[in-house]
């Protein structure tokens, strides 16, 4: 390997460290969380993304509508509409988010946003960074949030993944050394880690929970998943009520397919890259990576997804109108907790369990084989409103 590529390589090193010692002193700076009961209006940002993203969004936002239209009516929440987040007009920017985007963005309070796509090694597109994860950095959403439910077998699990760090943070950034030789980083920081693990144990102690589980590969990662879970355990001395256990990435995702041991898990804090791939096996067991939704956090925005991608094969095809509009349900509901307002978003979940676990008069399997998402979301509606949901909804848990 020849001295150039070694010099060029530290000047790209350097320049990094740089950048990640920056943030650090950023993050140190105490943030002011957003109190939404004295915001009015609330805004509420409807971001389609990209293929079937807008679809299913409009369902989602058609959702939230119907539950907030009183509020809406009285002035408490407003509606923003964000376009220019698809690939087409991202590639043609060359930038993961425009900046007339990230701006309208800011301006919301909290955000509904679809699936957008994310190029790949091969494709037409440019290497440009994923629109997601750019817009968990800008808006420092460090706390992805994800809960999967399965009554019938005892599942309740809450996912803490955090979601601006890991292998993620500078995922565009990794270079080739030589011809033989790529490097790519993987980021931890004790202020990062910090406070997506507290916030764990937070939702534990509020919802009576006595165990929190993180999930590392500490055991052979050692300096950035040891520190993660070093700042679990620090962290779990605040906490003498609740028991804190590790266990590793890779016999973790064996266990949450072990009917026996599966329905012990409740709260499960993770770095970036093992969250992403654990939430979505997860998710698979509820019912696919369509039932679920997704919660981004952050001291002064929040954004709420589903957890699955854009999914072009099904545009391609012609499929768009029979996509799944589930997941985005599910993080509309999150959302309305979020801001304050839990009756409605429990009556969304149990509306959803009652269509897709108990009843099932309406079927949608993604083909024409069932219902098109507008005809679900018809049947999703109808029952929102009914005056029997909580006791079907009961019916639906056994």
């Amino acid at each position: 390997m020849s001295k150039e590529s070694v010099d060029a390589a530290k000047k790209k090193f350097s320049a990094i460290i740089t950048e990640q010692l920056e943030r650090v002193e950023e993050m140190k700076k105490e943030a002011k969380v957003v109190d939404y009961s004295a915001l009015s209006p609330i805004i509420i940002g409807v971001c389609f993304g990209d293929g079937i993203g807008e679809a299913i969004s409009k369902h989602a936002e058609a959702v939230l509508k119907h539950v907030l239209k009183d509020e809406i009516a009285c002035g408490k929440i407003e509606f923003k509409y964000i376009a220019g987040l698809t690939i087409e007009n991202r590639a043609e920017q060359k930038k993961a988010i425009p900046c007339d985007v990230l701006e309208e963005l800011k301006a919301c309070h909290v955000i509904l946003k679809g699936p957008t796509t994310t190029p790949q090694a091969g494709d037409k597109w440019p290497n440009i960074e994923s629109a997601n994860v750019a817009m968990r950095r800008y808006l420092d959403l460090f706390a992805n949030v994800r809960p999967v439910r399965i009554p019938k077998d005892g599942i309740d699990w809450c996912f803490f993944r955090e979601n601006t760090e890991g292998a993620y943070l500078l995922g565009s950034k990794g270079f080739d050394i030589s011809d033989d030789l790529s490097i790519d980083f993987k980021v931890t920081t004790e202020q990062g880690s910090e406070r997506i693990i507290r916030m764990a144990f937070e939702y534990a102690k509020k919802n009576n929970i006595n165990r929190v589980t993180v999930v590392t590969k500490s055991n052979v990662v050692k300096t950035t998943d040891g520190r993660f879970s070093k700042v679990a355990f620090r962290i779990a001395k605040e906490y003498p009520d609740i028991k804190l256990d590790e266990w590793y990435i890779d016999i973790m995702t064996a266990k949450l397919l072990d009917p026996v041991r599966r329905s012990d898990f409740r709260v499960i804090v993770l770095p970036n890259l093992y969250g992403d791939i654990l939430t979505d096996e997860a998710a698979q067991l509820q019912g696919g990576v369509g039932t679920a939704g997704s919660a981004n956090i952050g001291a002064r925005w929040s954004m709420f997804e589903a957890i699955h991608g854009s999914a072009p094969r099904m545009v391609k095809e012609g499929r768009a109108r029979f996509a799944d509009p589930s997941s985005m349900i599910r993080a509309s509901a999150m959302l309305l907790r979020h801001i304050g307002y839990p009756p409605f978003a429990k009556r969304i979940e149990m509306a959803l369990e009652v269509c897709g676990l108990y009843e099932k008069k309406k079927v949608i399997t993604g083909r024409d084989t069932g219902v098109t998402g507008a005809e679900y979301i018809e049947y999703i509606l109808s029952w929102i409103d009914n005056p029997a949901l909580e006791s079907n909804w009961k019916k639906s848990l056994t």
